[in-house]
């Protein structure tokens, strides 16, 4: 007789997605009364991600949406994945996150991705200041942060003799943890050899999974914070009553995804009756991207979602999910709310541990 696998913990990565019509403050106020209820439901932590100059993502800056999170919540993690180091000064990222601890004390996790989180364009003008960083430093960056954010604090020496000690907060007493994210072998190698946690971005891209895994795993050396490798992974996840409601539901997303994949004008994520109505504008190739997406996604009804995220959990040896609900909204759906993403974390909650 077969045992099922074991339930995973859940988690929330949040784009704050923004659809047709919609404003930010509007998507904003849907997140955040979808964190509210995350942290009802149990969730394990929520995570922000950090994107720029994209119509359909109101998600620019992880510290400021985890301090508004922080207000509606009292027991679930609250981060950023990820805070994008080479966009930003360490010391600005450890001062921000160090004062989200000093907000919600023991709460806060510093998810760090080395990618730019836009276009070129974007990248250039994050990085005019004389004082950010590049992705050449990554390495020594993640490491200032590490010590930035520690009660410790860092120590600088200069050539000429002599220390000066720097700390992100005054007096700290508990202190963010930090996370590494990525999706190739370079992020997870880092992870290992610095004894990081590490995340990979499975809901990105996928490819690579088995292998940054692993060498994480062989190749990881004990810190002072982690004495054995942590990890889990990310998914794209729509939950709905039916089959045929998550399949519609997951159609902006595909075609949004079609249109990165294919060079298209970004535009805000389309309803369903939109997907619905332009279903033949990406003949061709674009219908292969979103083909090929769609085979990576957990989308269906709360039982089959739940088995295949056991599966998939246990498969990769991890006992958490973090999922992206990826679940878009018809037009009479109201602006300031998300009902298709808040059913997939209700539906979802309530299955997966039976």
């Amino acid at each position: 007789m077969s045992t099922a696998a074991p339930a995973p913990a859940l988690s929330v990565l949040d784009l704050v997605p923004v659809r047709t019509g919609q404003t930010s403050a509007q998507a904003v106020a849907a997140s955040l009364d979808l964190v509210a209820r995350a942290d009802e439901l149990g969730y394990r932590r929520y995570w922000f991600a950090e994107h720029h100059n994209m119509p359909a993502v109101a998600s620019t800056t992880p510290p400021v949406l985890a301090a508004a999170a922080a207000t509606r919540t009292s027991r679930i993690r609250l981060g950023s994945g990820g805070v994008m180091l080479p966009n930003h000064s360490p010391l600005v990222v450890a001062e921000q996150f160090a004062a989200l601890e000093a907000i919600a004390p023991g709460r806060i996790d510093l998810g760090i991705g080395r990618a730019p989180g836009s276009d070129p364009v974007i990248t250039q003008l994050l990085r005019q200041s004389g004082t950010t960083s590049d992705v050449e430093r990554f390495p020594e960056n993640v490491r200032d942060i590490a010590s930035l954010v520690s009660s410790e604090g860092a120590s600088l020496r200069f050539t000429s003799g002599g220390t000066y000690e720097v700390r992100a907060t005054p007096s700290a007493t508990t202190t963010p943890e930090v996370w590494l994210l990525g999706s190739s072998d370079y992020s997870a190698q880092l992870a290992a050899s610095f004894g990081l946690p590490y995340v990979f971005a499975n809901h990105f891209s996928g490819e690579g999974l088995e292998r940054a895994l692993a060498l994480y795993r062989t190749q990881f050396q004990p810190s002072e914070t982690l004495a054995a490798p942590r990890t889990f992974l990310t998914a794209n996840v729509l939950v709905a009553a039916t089959q045929d409601e998550a399949e519609a539901r997951a159609l902006p997303n595909l075609r949004m995804t079609a249109r990165l994949r294919t060079n298209k004008p970004l535009v805000p994520l389309e309803t369903v009756e939109e997907s619905i109505a332009r279903a033949d504008d990406f003949a061709g190739l674009g219908d292969t991207f979103m083909a090929a997406a769609r085979a990576k996604w957990f989308v269906g009804t709360a039982e089959a979602v739940a088995s295949e995220l056991r599966d998939f959990a246990a498969q990769h040896g991890v006992d958490e999910v973090m999922i992206s609900p990826i679940a878009g909204s018809y037009e009479n759906e109201p602006m300031d709310a998300s009902p298709g993403r808040l059913q997939t974390l209700e539906l979802l909650a309530a299955f997966i541990s039976r």
